[in-house]
């Protein structure tokens, strides 16, 4: 079973939230907040991760985290891989904003005001845009916690995501 620690964050600008745009080794393209793989094996934290991943995406430099906010746990037993996300929301930033992912996988980034948030984040998994339009609603201060079922064929088939 593969198994994987995700970090991302939640930037606010003046013009709303920023999210970047990936595309999928299958071609299809997505809306999701920055962040990326930890290295947890190469003993990097999740937060020395996520600010990495977010600069590398985004440009942007994140000095400040608060969180995490909510964390989103999927299971894919019959891809055989698990996979847990912590959000964190960035307290202070700077930089001006630059795609050049050295992944390839960020295409686009952009600040969205939280009302087309919705729109943008149509494509994405269930367990980007369920949580993430949860918490742009809702603005908790305690910590959520969300859990998903993943089953599908993957690059051939659509994933589907059952909330437990």
């Amino acid at each position: 079973m593969r198994q994987w620690v995700v970090a991302s964050g939640l930037i606010e600008g003046p013009d709303g939230l920023l999210l970047v745009q990936n595309r999928r080794r299958n071609g299809r393209v997505d809306w999701s907040p920055p962040g990326g793989v930890v290295e947890v094996e190469a003993g990097e934290s999740v937060l020395d991760g996520l600010t990495r991943e977010v600069e590398e995406e985004t440009g942007i430099t994140v000095t400040a985290w608060e969180g995490p906010v909510y964390d989103v746990e999927a299971e894919a037993d019959e891809l055989g891989w698990r996979v847990r996300v912590e959000v964190f929301r960035a307290r202070d930033w700077s930089g001006d904003l630059r795609v050049d992912d050295p992944d390839g996988i960020v295409v686009d980034a952009g600040f969205f005001p939280v009302d087309a948030c919705t729109l943008q984040l149509e494509t994405s998994w269930a367990s980007v845009h369920e949580p993430l339009g949860a918490w742009l609603a809702e603005r908790w201060s305690e910590p959520r916690s969300y859990r998903y079922r993943v089953s599908g064929a993957g690059r051939t088939a659509p994933l589907t995501f059952t909330r437990l």
